[in-house]
């Protein structure tokens, strides 16, 4: 008795032992293991030197009973994280109206959090109240909630409280109410208004979920996992390796870090994940006698007397059985089991052959029909650096894209879809994935990638490669992080408002690009697709031109390029290249000029119905004001206090002689470039020489057939016109 008593002591000890282990596994060595009643796991931390990153860092502040831990750069409360499933859990704020409460302080996360979409939901709770999700001044969804007091349960199923759902990706919201009733009146206040973002399932256990409106802050969830294959965390630098997990680890298809098979821990930490006992672990072998631990795993064996029944069993071993066997036997076995192995691999490798060399032939034919034979032809005809461009293979951007996820996905539009990825090499680039397409348009696909391939400026996108080797031809270039200059003119944005300084800087850095590309290219490029939506601004908002599908190389002793088919966007479209149909670096000038006066203005190319009979063209509306003398009434009234009034003018003089209805007449962009480089440095005291064209030209003109710029419908007489949903105009010149 004595005896067994000490070993199931030792037994007990031992499994504290190991539950003690494994706790302290879970934070870094010599860092705080508790906050409080939180546990804290690496990669977070109390402390720059014990999280992984600085946006995971937090502080413990124990003016609490007991402590609470806190999210250093986003001030959240902490109540649990979870390292399997890449979430933690805070406190979020509730969003009142009509209590005696105060409308909470929204909360914008930084860093990788975001909402989670699959563990949280937007609550209301309200009488006959419409509740908004609301983002940067856009509603996006919301819920409805019905009164009826007399039946009021457990339940948030539309009466007195309602649900929804949120988007992916989700950093800050904000809510609004409105009324549900005949009259619209957002401004009631009959009864109190609750909505908040909250747990879900901390929320359906609640035995009274009418108790949140007595809180002032409710449990929501946070995804924090990082997205590249668990490359990366929260802002880490991504050129350099920064594989994240520990030994023993692999990494699951949510890019969560995991221990293999047969050890546990901390998959995080550099040693994170120990080795199991099975052969001490109660219930973790299925040994029927010897059980011998090995790394992740465990072998079986038998005692004296016994021998192995099966992987795990044993059964008394027969003294009277003989086991030799003659060599003819022996050889005749052997040989019974090498043709059985034979027979069974032969079909597999042959199916195997077959199916590689199927695959071949496939990526030989889309390599064809993507353009490969024409782009080895532009190879021979054109400058070297064209043999740089890196032709990537259709697994290397799978595993970049994630297979192309959903959730990579940046832009979508008429030519493709963006989808943003990251190389092995740790280089996180955008894979533009075209629409499948005929014949006739993989032209524009070779043609961008010759003339991004001889172009080397800071203020154009870098082309980094392609692949033709897939059903649809895949671009790879650098990944611009912040978005078109078009929605920072047009749509309202918060986090960066775009003020008269950096309009003027953008259109020098884009006027730059152009002049390198008009005259110091090795050979001269005409865009021929100036537009807002073609200048993209990188993380430091610096201006960088994109889309070169239609773009033209042209020898340096010509003067204009001569296309059968004319293409353009209405709005910024040149009429006498519509005329022509010779396009010069002019016509570059005047979509550039388009571009000038949205900087101004505020306005879209196509505007909406006016008062005053100007049409809907952005370009003749400017004209007149210009005419008139009457430039201040049309600017854009986030910049009319901002600006000097003469630098304003200037600019504005600048457009107006870009948009000349001559192409003669208009100046070249290396004289744009100047009196905007000009303008920017000398703070609107300019020493270029300002001067006025005859204006006749635009009167006489504007209202002739050629001019399509108020409508995204064409026809005429001479032309064929299509026209795309991207109001993108192709016209081919009948014979």
């Amino acid at each position: 008795m004595a005896i067994q008593f000490v070993l199931s002591m030792m037994l007990v000890l031992l499994h504290m032992q190991e539950a003690l282990a494994q706790e302290i596994s879970l934070a870094k060595l010599g860092c705080p293991r508790k906050c409080g009643n939180l546990i804290i796991k690496y990669p977070f931390g109390v402390g720059s030197s014990c999280s992984a990153d600085q946006a995971l860092e937090l502080y413990c502040n124990a003016s609490f009973n007991p402590p609470k831990a806190f999210l250093i750069h986003n001030n959240l409360e902490v109540l649990e994280i979870s390292l399997k499933a890449g979430t933690i859990r805070i406190k979020h704020p509730i969003i009142t109206a009509c209590t005696n409460r105060s409308i909470a302080k929204k909360v914008i996360l930084s860093g990788p959090f975001t909402f989670s979409y699959t563990e949280n939901r937007f609550t209301a709770m309200g009488c006959n109240d419409l509740a908004l999700i609301s983002r940067k001044g856009y509603d996006f969804g919301g819920c409805m909630s019905f009164c009826n007091f007399t039946a009021r349960d457990n339940s948030c199923s539309g009466i007195n409280c309602c649900q929804t759902r949120i988007p992916p990706s989700l950093k800050f919201i904000n809510a609004s109410f409105r009324s549900a009733g005949l009259i619209n009146d957002q401004k009631s206040c009959r009864y109190a208004r609750y909505a908040f973002i909250v747990d879900q399932n901390w929320f359906r256990h609640l035995k009274d979920i009418y108790s949140v409106q007595t809180m002032e802050q409710v449990p929501a969830v946070l995804d924090w996992r990082p997205i590249g294959f668990c490359h990366s965390l929260g802002t880490v630098n991504l050129s350099t390796d920064s594989y994240r997990c520990g030994t023993n680890t692999f990494c699951t298809n949510q890019s969560m870090c995991s221990c293999i098979k047969g050890y546990e821990g901390n998959p995080y930490l550099p040693n994170g994940c120990q080795d199991i006992d099975e052969c001490a672990k109660y219930g973790s072998n299925r040994c029927q006698q010897i059980c011998s631990n090995t790394p992740g795993s465990y072998n079986c064996s038998c005692i004296d007397g016994s021998e192995p029944d099966g992987q795990y069993n044993c059964k008394k071993r027969d003294p009277h059985r003989h086991t030799k066997y003659s060599a003819t036997e022996i050889m005749f076995k052997a040989m019974f089991a090498v043709t059985g192995v034979l027979l069974v691999l032969a079909p597999m490798w042959l199916c195997k052959v077959v199916k590689r060399k199927k695959m071949l032939k496939l990526k030989k034919k889309f390599f064809e029909r993507n353009g490969g034979i024409l782009l080895h032809q532009r190879v021979s005809s054109s400058d070297k650096n064209v043999e740089t461009t890196k032709l990537f293979t259709s697994k290397e951007l799978e595993k970049a894209t994630d297979h192309y996820n959903a959730d990579r996905i940046l832009g979508q539009g008429g030519q493709g879809t963006v989808y943003k990825g990251m190389l092995t090499d740790g280089r996180i680039v955008a894979v533009k994935k075209s629409e499948k397409q005929d014949e006739s348009k993989v032209e524009h696909f070779i043609n961008e990638i010759v003339i991004l391939s001889q172009i080397n400026h800071r203020n154009v996108v870098r082309l980094h490669g392609c692949c033709l080797e897939t059903e649809v031809p895949l671009l790879v270039y650098e990944f611009i992080p912040n978005g078109t200059l078009f929605q920072y003119i047009h749509d309202d944005n918060e986090d960066f408002p775009l003020s008269w300084d950096i309009r003027v800087r953008v259109a020098t850095e884009v006027a730059g690009a152009l002049s390198y590309l008009h005259f110091a290219a090795s050979v001269p490029v005409y865009h021929r697709d100036i537009k807002s939506s073609n200048i993209l601004l990188d993380d430091k908002y610096r201006a960088k031109l994109a889309d070169f599908g239609t773009s033209r190389s042209i020898s340096i002793d010509q003067t204009h390029a001569t296309t059968k088919r004319v293409q353009g966007t209405f709005g910024y479209f040149d009429p006498e290249y519509f005329r022509s149909s010779q396009f010069t670096d002019k016509s570059d000038v005047y979509s550039f000029g388009v571009v000038l006066v949205e900087l101004l203005t505020g306005q879209k190319p196509i505007m909406a119905p006016r008062p005053y009979d100007e049409g809907r063209s952005l370009v003749t509306h400017f004209v007149s004001a210009m005419q008139e003398d009457r430039l201040l009434d049309i600017l854009d009234s986030k910049i009319g206090n901002d600006g000097e009034k003469e630098e304003l003018k200037t600019f504005a003089k600048l457009a107006y002689r870009c948009l000349n209805l001559k192409g003669r007449k208009r100046p070249s962009m290396k004289q744009v470039a100047a009196e905007l480089e000009s303008l920017r440095m000398l703070n609107g005291s300019t020493i270029v020489q300002q001067h006025y064209e005859d204006v006749a030209d635009f009167e006489t003109e504007l209202n002739e057939p050629w001019d399509i710029t108020s409508t995204c419908t064409g026809s005429s007489q001479n032309h064929t016109i299509e026209v795309d949903e991207n109001c993108t105009i192709t016209v081919d010149h009948e014979d």
